[in-house]
């Protein structure tokens, strides 16, 4: 009776997959089946598709005494979300006959109304990426993600309204006097940044600012500790806005996960995304997974900062599972259908109230083992800074002079040193904080006082050779922001200066 052929995708995360809608028409009693690892959404699309090829002015597959057979290929990849319903729908109208084109080196994806109208869908961005690397010319969309998809040059994006203002566009041979699509042209629009908290706004606490500069400038990850009220979130919400804007690719790669995810805020995610999970959040909430994979909090703060209030009150498979994205910037996700690698590259800031200023010795040494349960070994020495931040004199805070911005002067001399670093490297988004033992090798150049100095804190601090390393790559970014070539022992005293005291003895 009919065969039809249409292509389109399914995101994969930073990639996607090519899906082949294949739809074939017999004799036979009625009947609209979809067959190849559908989800609940896409076999609730045979719903939607009838509704809207109905409502679009043309024949309903409910009243025609016919057979079809929706097919999506490959067979053993599982399908999800709603995007196929567009696809689905033109396989079956080119099928019937009542519309003709060639659908070859075409991407068609976006959920159906049951007017006919195309809603927005998750993951485009990464869709027209690989459209583009795979030989694909255009891209049809619904309009809601046209400037989405359009980020990505080389390649046509189409942005429809409608399943009719798509066969008008398409089937010239028709009677449809619809306007053809205008296709979208690509357009970078910078993310406007928020209600940032300028380090001008924090008073006093001029140690945790001074450590927030050093792990912006080399990417290190940072704890705030000291009792409630002290501006640990503000300092924590500050980081932000000293952090340099992402690079075009940064943006593009932030982007496509937050459009995956479904919380994309606009069309670029231009500035590093701030994630702030509450303590209560489940280990698959953090670190990502389910039954079918999905990105957690580590992933979606990518390129940005994680901020982890209340740290020792997070489970300890939570703060356990941090270890591989602290240490390898990505997470594995293992089932038994495959695994899945999720990048998470951020800058760790967790704040904590260690001892809640109780004055008995005896409850604080509770609190101590406590904190020693809830935080292993490995994941102390991941973390570079450990920053007190005590209470603030009440005339400090009784300062009525309106101070001016600070944090555009931090943010120059934060991106004086990530110039250096790349420099270094040869890398634009390697920092301090990546390096190898080879890169400490090759770059990290000591002087003979700064050497002796780390050589005989290693002894009295029984530093590990993981916690031996970071001190000389926390040394190395101090050394940047000084604009020193070298490492002196002052940059060195300065990095010793940040290892936890006090807090698991």
């Amino acid at each position: 009776m009919g065969f039809a052929r249409i292509y389109s995708a399914q995101p994969a995360y930073l990639s996607a997959s090519l899906v082949t809608v294949e739809a074939d028409l017999s004799r036979g009693l009625h009947s609209f089946q979809v067959v190849g690892l559908a989800d609940k959404a896409i076999e609730e699309s045979r719903e939607r598709v009838a509704a809207a090829v109905k409502n679009s002015g043309f024949a309903s597959p409910k009243h025609t005494s016919k057979r079809v057979l929706i097919s999506l290929a490959p067979a053993d990849l599982k399908k999800e979300g709603p995007s196929f319903d567009l696809p689905i729908a033109l396989a079956y109208l080119l099928a019937t006959g009542e519309v003709a084109f060639d659908p070859n080196r075409i991407l068609f994806l976006g959920e159906l109304s049951l007017q006919g109208e195309l809603r927005t869908v998750r993951g485009v961005l990464s869709i027209a990426k690989y459209a583009h690397t795979h030989g694909f010319h255009t891209v049809v969309v619904p309009a809601g993600n046209a400037a989405e998809a359009a980020l990505i040059e080389g390649i046509t994006i189409l942005p429809a309204p409608s399943l009719s203002a798509v066969v008008a566009h398409f089937d010239k041979s028709g009677a449809r006097t619809n306007a053809p699509i205008t296709p979208q042209a690509t357009t970078v629009y910078a993310e406007a940044p928020g209600e940032e908290v300028d380090l001008a706004d924090i008073r006093g606490q001029e140690t945790a600012k001074r450590g927030l500069e050093i792990a912006a400038a080399g990417r290190h990850n940072i704890v705030l500790y000291g009792p409630p009220g002290t501006g640990k979130t503000m300092l924590a919400r500050a980081l932000r806005g000293i952090l340099p804007p992402l690079t075009f690719e940064e943006a593009l790669e932030a982007t496509a996960i937050h459009s995956l995810a479904g919380t994309l805020c606009g069309t670029l995610l231009s500035i590093p995304p701030f994630r702030a999970p509450h303590h209560s959040a489940s280990h698959t909430a953090i670190v990502g997974g389910g039954t079918i994979p999905r990105p957690g909090e580590a992933t979606l703060a990518h390129r940005g900062v994680l901020f982890l209030d209340e740290f020792p009150e997070f489970e300890r498979r939570v703060i356990d599972g941090l270890r591989e994205p602290l240490e390898d910037k990505v997470i594995t996700v293992s089932r038994a259908k495959g695994s899945v690698t999720f990048p998470a590259q951020f800058i760790l800031v967790a704040a904590m109230n260690p001892n809640r200023e109780r004055a008995d010795e005896r409850i604080q040494e509770v609190d101590r083992e406590r904190l020693k349960k809830k935080l292993s070994g490995p994941i102390i020495d991941r973390i570079d800074l450990w920053i007190e931040v005590a209470h603030v004199e009440h005339e400090t805070l009784r300062t009525r002079e309106p101070l001016p911005p600070r944090s555009p002067a931090v943010r120059e001399r934060v991106r004086t040193a990530r110039a250096l670093q790349h420099t270094r490297y040869h890398d634009t988004t390697k920092a301090n904080a990546d390096m190898s033992v080879r890169d400490i090798d090759g770059s990290a150049r000591l002087t003979r006082d700064a050497e002796d100095t780390l050589t005989r804190a290693a002894g009295s601090l029984r530093l590990s050779p993981r916690s031996y390393h970071r001190a000389i790559k926390l040394s190395r970014t101090i050394a940047d922001l000084a604009c020193s070539e070298t490492i002196g022992q002052e940059h060195m005293l300065e990095a010793l200066s940040y290892r936890p005291r006090g807090l698991f003895e």
